[in-house]
């Protein structure tokens, strides 16, 4: 099993980066990552202006997934994802969902233990996931920062264990790269973080030749997720909504207006960030009305 450690960190993702790591299709691995702060908060009393932010955000890769081609679809299943002892959260004047509000900085460790995370002495269930998953654009770099169609900076809390992600191949090889693990995540990380912390993930990568989604798929349980993005939250919905809407009458063979119908009936549209550069949301649908085949292309 191949092992890729969390000093092979990229911060774009890019068709430039040279990868670090070569596997083949059903190939299982295991990627290191660093938190989302690159490691570098150790007190709660480290003020957060000496935080060097060239360095926030860092994805463990690139790796190079054998015969994945422009055009392809690379599926990605989350097998496992090992975390340590802590994590870290904080707030940062002009940051979150309140950041027309004022606030100072704060940095607060908490505790995980015996499948919990301990806030303030309150437990919340740990529910380890992946914030920043993805693979090369075809075009500019992309911060591992920002999520779009290639994927990035997702932030979704159903990316997690047991989760598989279809994502769409632009470059050869993919070049895939992961990081920015949280202990525990809200819908709309509100604050612009969650529970940071480094860890393992363990992988395994398939290749659907010839097709692709317009928006990666996350699928997870009995559903089906579109995961969309925009600097406008109104324009992310907007792009899930007629997404779910054409996988329907993929799906079904019903008309325009009867699957739109059904999207208020049976299709939830959640929010999995409003912090980063670009506004995140999933349009959900019951796989017992989709398969994979009506996302793909």
């Amino acid at each position: 099993m191949k092992f890729i450690p969390m000093d092979k960190a990229v911060y774009t993702f890019s068709k430039e980066h040279e990868p670090v790591e070569h596997v083949s299709p059903g190939e299982v691995i295991i990627l290191e990552a660093q938190d989302a702060l690159g490691g570098q908060v150790t007190s709660e009393d480290m003020p957060l202006d000496q935080l060097d932010w060239s360095r926030v955000n860092p994805a463990t890769g690139p790796v190079y997934i054998e015969g994945a081609e422009e055009g392809d679809t690379l599926v990605v299943d989350i097998l496992d994802i090992e975390v340590p002892d802590r994590g870290v959260c904080l707030v940062v004047p002009g940051h979150g969902a309140l950041s027309n509000h004022e606030f100072k900085s704060k940095t607060k460790f908490a505790e995980i233990r015996d499948g919990f995370v301990i806030y303030n002495g309150v437990k919340l269930l740990l529910q380890p996931m992946i914030g920043t998953i993805g693979v090369a654009p075809s075009g500019d770099p992309m911060p591992t920062a920002v999520p779009y169609k290639h994927g990035g900076n997702l932030d979704c809390k159903e990316v997690t264990i047991g989760a598989r992600l279809y994502l769409p191949v632009a470059v050869e090889g993919a070049l895939f790269a992961a990081g920015d693990l949280h202990a525990v995540q809200g819908d709309g990380e509100l604050c612009v973080a969650a529970v940071e912390i480094p860890g393992k993930i363990m992988f395994r990568f398939n290749v659907i030749k010839g097709r692709q989604p317009s928006w990666p798929i996350l699928e997870y349980g009995d559903h089906f997720s579109i995961m969309t993005s925009d600097e406008s939250l109104d324009k992310a919905v907007e792009y899930a909504t007629l997404e779910a809407v054409e996988a329907i009458m993929k799906a079904t063979g019903w008309s325009f207006e009867e699957s739109y119908i059904f999207s208020s009936l049976g299709v939830d549209v959640m929010i999995n960030q409003v912090v980063d550069p670009k506004k995140g949301v999933r349009a959900v649908i019951p796989k017992s009305i989709a398969s994979i085949d009506a996302f793909l292309k």
